[in-house]
């Protein structure tokens, strides 16, 4: 009778599962049953086999199933004998494209219990710990393209200043028109225009591209208060301190313009430089320290251009128009008769034009902008008046009270009005530019900031403390003009000289011709193909 079948030892991995088997004749006889896919062919899926080999130890039954030497283990074991102590095995880890192997890659057995001089961690650590070393399924785990870190925020030392010369930073209105001013088209040249406004209370600059034809594309602009006609009146020269504001401000404007690739530029000075004795003197200053060559314009020209600066707001049922351009030294008015014919430029159709000698600067001076009252506001508009007495222009009497006759008033004053009757928080030039204004409201208004005192004006968001010594002469100019040619509404205009140059020099330049007859000559080859 045979004997029973020696017992094996048997290395038990956790969960019983068997490792190393010793044969009598061939000596030790490794089972690949680890993470190998022979081993796991009986077994479930790998990730309930997972949760079995976290969870207790299986039976003796359990080993049985798992091997052909189990039943021979178990009837070895003794009744109640504890399974020895379990090995936790590594997963065999894939080889890296280098060819070397991963850290895990042997196959032998640890022991579960940690090194003494490292603490235990966690499960879970363990397993992201081997998704992310080596391998292909390490490069999943690698980001596609590298993290873009937003810049740091820029010094407030080096960030670029306003241009205010000093005092408080309040909105700039005309920083505006590069986002707003005539964005109704696209450019048809690479070409840029710029132009250039040295007034009585104001340095302006426009650089600008063609767009639709009598349109354009503001690229850049420039404002600054320089207030170069202070103490003109009184003393007939330019005072130090006002040529250097005006400088400074010109300076600017010679950076702006030396940055970019200019086709035409025409820089012009108005009534201060004009009035002032020491005028050409101060233009030769500007050439030397800022390489600008600025030209003295007559009132004529300064007339014309206002006119030309606002053709657009013209429309087409107008039949006359009376245009005034209250600047701070003087104030432009021209008179238009539109017939049937309509020219192109509106300024061919002024008929009669005068320029007081007067502004909102030279007003405030002689009467006092800070505290008007009722009969120095009424004192100022009969000064006015006897100045538009000497102006020889025909009545215009019989289109008054009709729709075709309006009054269009390009200046500071008549923004303001437009802006505080809107109530706005800020200025806003989309808003204001091309307003219309009945009769009664501008008399509203104007008795609005006649009742305010100057802490009142310079609160006001679309005054401030640099026009509220300046914007009731403004209204008093707007008075006399209003009384000499009654009109039942008012259109406002935020715009002026630099418009003015611009489209004439485009208009010379033929920029918006030559695209009208390129349209014309598309339009021509596409019937040509399609017939």
């Amino acid at each position: 009778m045979d004997s029973a079948p020696a017992a094996y030892p048997v290395r038990v991995l956790r969960g019983d599962r068997i490792k190393n088997v010793t044969d009598p004749e061939r000596g030790p006889v490794p089972l690949d049953n680890g993470a190998s896919a022979t081993g796991r062919k009986g077994s479930k899926s790998s990730r309930r086999g997972k949760k079995k080999r976290h969870g207790a130890p299986r039976d003796a039954s359990a080993v049985a199933k798992a091997s052909p030497l189990g039943a021979a283990e178990a009837a070895a074991r003794p009744t109640g004998a504890e399974p020895a102590e379990p090995v936790r095995k590594r997963k065999r880890r894939r080889r890296s494209k280098s060819g070397e192997p991963g850290q895990a890659a042997q196959v032998q057995s640890r022991s579960v219990e940690p090194k003494a001089s490292e603490p235990p961690k966690p499960e879970g650590e363990r397993r992201h710990k081997r998704r992310a070393r080596g391998g292909k399924k390490a490069q999943h785990a690698r980001p596609l393209a590298p993290v873009h870190m937003p810049a740091p925020p820029t010094p407030a030392s080096v960030r670029p200043k306003s241009g205010r010369p000093d005092g408080p930073q309040r909105p700039d209105r005309d920083a505006q028109e590069a986002r707003v001013h005539h964005r109704d088209g696209e450019p048809v040249s690479d070409d840029l225009y710029a132009a250039l406004d040295l007034g009585t209370n104001n340095c302006r600059l426009l650089i600008a591209q063609p767009t639709r034809p009598g349109q354009f594309r503001v690229v850049d602009a420039f404002s600054r208060i320089v207030r170069l006609g202070e103490g003109l009146g009184a003393s007939g020269r330019l005072s130090d301190a006002a040529m250097e504001r005006a400088v400074e401000a010109l300076r600017v404007c010679a950076v702006k313009l030396k940055s970019r690739q200019i086709r035409r530029m025409r820089l012009i000075a108005t009534e201060a430089c004009r009035a002032a004795e020491n005028g050409e003197e101060f233009l030769s200053r500007v050439t030397t320290q800022t390489g600008l060559n600025l030209e003295i314009i007559n009132r004529e020209t300064e007339a014309r251009l206002a006119v030309s600066g606002c053709s657009s707001l013209v429309g087409r049922d107008a039949r006359s128009v009376v245009l005034f351009d209250i600047g701070g030294g003087s104030s432009e008015i021209a008179v238009l008769r539109i017939g049937d014919n309509r020219s192109p430029r509106l300024a061919n159709h002024i008929t009669h034009w005068t320029s007081l000698p007067v502004g909102v600067v030279t007003l405030s001076e002689r009467h006092g902008g800070r505290d008007v009252s009722p009969d120095i506001f009424e004192a100022m508009v009969s000064e006015v008046e006897g100045m538009l007495a000497r102006f020889d222009c025909p009545s215009l009497d019989s289109v008054a009270v009709t729709d075709d006759f309006y009054l269009i008033g390009t200046s500071g004053t008549v923004t303001t009005l437009a802006g505080v009757h809107l109530d706005l928080p800020r200025y806003d030039r989309r808003r204001v530019d091309g307003l219309w204004l009945s009769n009664a409201e501008v008399s509203e208004m104007q008795a609005r900031l006649l009742s305010w005192d100057f802490a009142g004006r310079a609160a006001n968001p679309c005054i401030g403390p640099d026009r509220a010594d300046l914007v009731l002469a403004g209204c008093a100019i707007l008075e006399a003009i209003r009384r000499r040619w009654p009109s039942k509404r008012m259109r406002v205009a935020d715009r002026g000289l630099r418009e003015g140059l611009l489209t004439d020099m485009m208009a010379d330049d033929g920029v918006w011709r030559r695209n009208r007859q390129r349209r014309q000559q598309m339009r021509r080859d596409g019937a040509s193909r399609h017939p």
